[in-house]
Formats: C-alpha cells, structure tokens, sequence
C-alpha cells in the first residue's frame, strides 16, 4: 500500500486566472505553451470540463476559483 504522506503542491486559482497567467506564476522558467500543456495534463479532472455556455461569465475558461490547480506532475510509481 502506497503512503499517501507526500502531497503535490497545488494553488487555488484567482478569480480570474487562465492557464496562461498560473503557468507564468508558477512555471515561469518555461515556455507559456509547454508550461500550459504541462498544466492541463496535470489537471484532466478542469482541461477536460464541458465548456461554459457562450456568453457567460467563464465562458472561453474552464478554471474556476473553486478549483485545486496541480503545479506539479504527479510522483513516480
């Protein structure tokens, strides 16, 4: 059974964050677009959220400021 003591480092979104603007936070050392990918692989459970309907106020933007961002990539079985 797995020990499930380490934890990856996670963010709560600002009101109004985009990939772009969590992957210039906290990958600033990386490209916007490799970081962004990196990001969305990271976060299935919002990359892959049914989009907002056009018009509202997420639309163009699945991340809520609910949501818990994974900034690092999950650890090695």
């Amino acid at each position: 059974m797995s020990d499930l003591t380490e934890r990856r480092k996670t963010i709560i979104p600002q009101a109004n964050d985009t990939w772009e603007t969590i992957a210039a936070r906290v990958l600033p050392e990386q490209d916007t677009t490799e970081a962004c990918g990196r990001l969305q692989s990271w976060n299935l459970h919002v990359f892959m959220r049914p989009a907002a309907p056009e018009g509202s106020p997420r639309a163009g933007n699945p991340i809520l400021p609910s949501d818990i961002i994974f900034v690092e990539p999950p650890a090695a079985a």
